[in-house]
């Protein structure tokens, strides 16, 4: 009986490994790493090393790469009882480069998965009775027109059973159509959560304003609860219909690679909740987990664990 349900895509990632990779383009990379990736993946690994239960959703293909999902998820203590799998369609990946400043360059091969494939009818029979709140991102809506009825079944389901809704935007404009139907859709989708986080930029795309202050209260005027707008290395603007405040960020000795950055954000946020911490406290472990996500080569590889987070966040406490 799992805390958190989530949904989505699992992705086998090969990063450019190794300093001499630095900088190159993606064509001129020779050596890659493997590493598991996912937006609502890195969000479950996260919840799962602080000690929290989370659920993935998803469907892998009969390959080598869906073995590796799977071997990879139960390694990690992350539930997969829900993961079905099939022989007609394949477990998508993507390649990453690695960079020196800013953020890498990524390239998929996800088009017709097995995931975009999912198949709403397998959300029958989820075990509610330990749920306290689903996670979910903007990208599993885009990959097909399964998955978006999929994502909002599941919407429908946990308003049924009264579990809290906690989204991240995570926009991947090159999934959609359009922006136009990007935007639309991301927002219906937000109308209907509890909790809505996104970037400061995704804020711009979604509502036209880059202030955070503006930008919570698209949200809260529609019916959201909680908007936590995150502000990379400022950290992050909070705001519920009582109050308002900003939450600083963690400095870091090094950026190693930006990606899983939000993901680590969202784990920390939704376990300081379930551990019954204050808002501000939890968006503090958020911006902390954060920090440590950067300072390592893959999506999920800084996540850390109960001690580890203890041990940042009190050699950093003067920050705060």
């Amino acid at each position: 009986m799992s805390e958190v349900i989530t949904i989505g895509e699992p992705l086998v990632l090969f990063g450019a490994a190794g300093s001499a990779e630095t900088d190159k383009e993606l064509s001129e990379v020779e050596y890659f790493q493997r590493f598991l990736a996912g937006a609502e993946i890195n969000v479950c690994i996260g919840l799962s090393r602080l000690g929290h239960s989370a659920e993935y959703i998803t469907k892998l293909g009969n390959d080598p790469f869906g073995a590796f999902v799977l071997k990879s998820l139960n390694d990690e203590s992350v539930g997969t009882s829900y993961i079905t799998s099939t022989g007609d369609y394949f477990t998508g990946f993507q390649i990453k480069s690695k960079v020196s400043t800013g953020d890498p360059k990524i390239f998929y091969f996800r088009k017709n998965s097995a995931a975009s494939h999912f198949d709403g009818k397998d959300l029958e029979g989820l075990n509610w009775e330990n749920v306290k709140y689903i996670h979910l991102s903007g990208i599993f809506p885009a990959l097909s027109e399964n998955t978006r009825k999929a994502f909002y079944s599941l919407i429908d389901l946990a308003k049924a059973k009264h579990v809290g809704t906690v989204f991240d935007p995570n926009l991947r404009p090159q999934l959609w159509k359009s922006q136009t139907e990007m935007i639309a859709t991301i927002n219906d989708i937000a109308f209907k959560s509890d909790m809505v986080m996104p970037g400061i930029e995704e804020g711009f795309i979604l509502t036209g304003s880059k202030n955070a202050d503006k930008i919570a209260d698209f949200y809260l005027e529609r019916g959201v609860k909680l908007v936590i707008v995150k502000l990379g290395e400022k950290g992050a603007f909070v705001k519920n219909r009582n109050e308002s405040y900003t939450v600083k960020g963690f400095k870091v000795d090094k950026i190693v690679d930006t990606v899983g950055a939000g993901d680590g954000f969202a784990a920390g946020v939704i376990s300081g909740l379930l551990e019954g911490l204050s808002v501000k406290d939890s968006v503090v472990r958020g911006n902390a987990i954060g920090a440590l996500a950067i300072m390592s080569p893959g999506d999920n590889d800084g996540y850390p664990t109960s001690r580890q987070l203890k041990e940042f966040m009190e050699l950093h406490r003067t920050e705060q």
